[in-house]
């Protein structure tokens, strides 16, 4: 097994020892770190042209659906009356569509660490063989793909037995509540055994109380090994899988804040997933290009040097934008309806209240 790494004997903490173990070079000493997969991935599919153009209208807003989303959103404003939404006279709509690009990149990344555990009858397998490099250790899950998801692995054949340093092999520690007495100072009387110039009947003119936190014992378990005196120290392995999800909005001059558009769909216009993407080439609009071409250079640039890159997604949506403008008693005003779910937009809204909020 030339691949195969021989780990010296963990003895927690192992603050000088990473530096000598083969697959961890680099790493931070006793504390781990992340590692490097063996070998980045290249691209796997020439570049393609972006999608053609299909069916990409979205049907004008009507003035029904439109009043009816800003009389959703004023009641929804304890602080807003409803006279803008009842006598407010529509004038003029504006469709302001945008278009939305999002990048997500799948990865997997592998951080390793010296851990411990109560020994419960584990053999300590250290040096019975020589232990696999961090990359070739299987994970026992597999997660769905662009889902977030963390394993813990034991590495094999790390394995050692050590006292417990919080106990020192004993099993027990001094209660922290009654520092081992097994009593406290009695709540009712202060310890002083006397109550308004009468025995203490809570505890029977002792002045103490019974410890309940060690069953007055003065020690309990520790809770480092469990009681067990002993610990199973070795090398553990984190896998993290990682959804990282980048957006482009194109900016539209119509007055509405691109934040807001964080919240909404769009109508799918386009969407590809390979293990590593080209660039979106030839979309009717050149910001799009523009920002996919930025976008799978950072990422891949970014994410293939501490992770293995699994797989990559990218999206175009079409988001709708409708600016409704009307009067409310002679003055002109403004609101937008975006996106699919027709959330509203309206600021400087002309009926507002003071509320109190008790």
């Amino acid at each position: 097994m030339n691949s195969a790494a021989v780990y010296p004997p963990p003895t927690a903490p192992a603050a000088n020892m990473f530096g000598n173990v083969p697959g961890y070079e680099g790493t931070l000493a006793g504390g781990g770190g992340f590692l490097p997969p063996p070998m980045p991935m290249e691209p796997v599919a020439p570049p393609q042209p972006g999608p053609a153009p299909a069916d990409w209208s979205i049907p004008a807003l009507s003035e029904d659906v439109a009043r009816e989303a800003f009389k959703s959103f004023v009641s929804s404003n304890c602080c807003y009356s409803s006279g803008p939404v009842n006598d407010g006279v529509i004038t003029s709509m504006e469709p302001c569509n945008t278009y939305r690009y999002r990048l997500e990149t799948f990865t997997e990344s592998r951080s390793t660490e010296w851990a411990h555990k109560p020994h419960e009858g584990e053999p300590a397998d250290f040096y019975t063989q020589t232990a696999p490099r961090p990359w070739e250790i299987q994970a026992t899950t597999t997660p769905s793909l662009f889902t977030d998801h963390t394993e813990e692995i034991r590495v094999p054949y790390t394995s050692s037995i050590k006292e417990c340093h919080s106990c020192h092999s004993k099993g027990t520690m001094l209660c922290d509540e009654c520092h081992g007495d097994g009593f406290k100072p009695c709540w009712v009387c202060n310890g002083s055994g006397m109550k308004t110039d009468e025995s203490c009947s809570h505890c029977n003119a002792t002045g103490k109380d019974r410890c309940t936190m060690c069953d007055a014992m003065g020690t309990k378990k520790c809770e480092t090994c469990n009681g067990k005196g002993q610990l199973l120290t070795y090398i553990k392995v984190k896998v993290e899988w990682t959804n990282h999800v980048e957006d482009h909005v194109v900016a539209q001059n119509c007055g509405l804040n691109i934040d807001d558009l964080r919240s909404v769909s769009g109508k799918e216009l386009f969407k590809n997933n390979q293990y590593l993407l080209y660039p979106l080439l030839g979309f009717p609009n050149p910001a799009i290009s523009e920002a996919s071409e930025r976008l799978v250079r950072d990422h891949q640039s970014k994410y293939a040097q501490t992770s293995r890159i699994l797989q990559q997604r990218q999206t175009v949506e079409l988001i709708p934008i409708t600016k409704v403008n009307y009067k409310w008693k002679g003055d002109s005003h403004v609101y937008f309806v975006y996106g699919k779910e027709n959330k509203v937009s309206a600021d400087n809204y002309p009926a507002t209240c003071c509320c109190v909020i008790l």
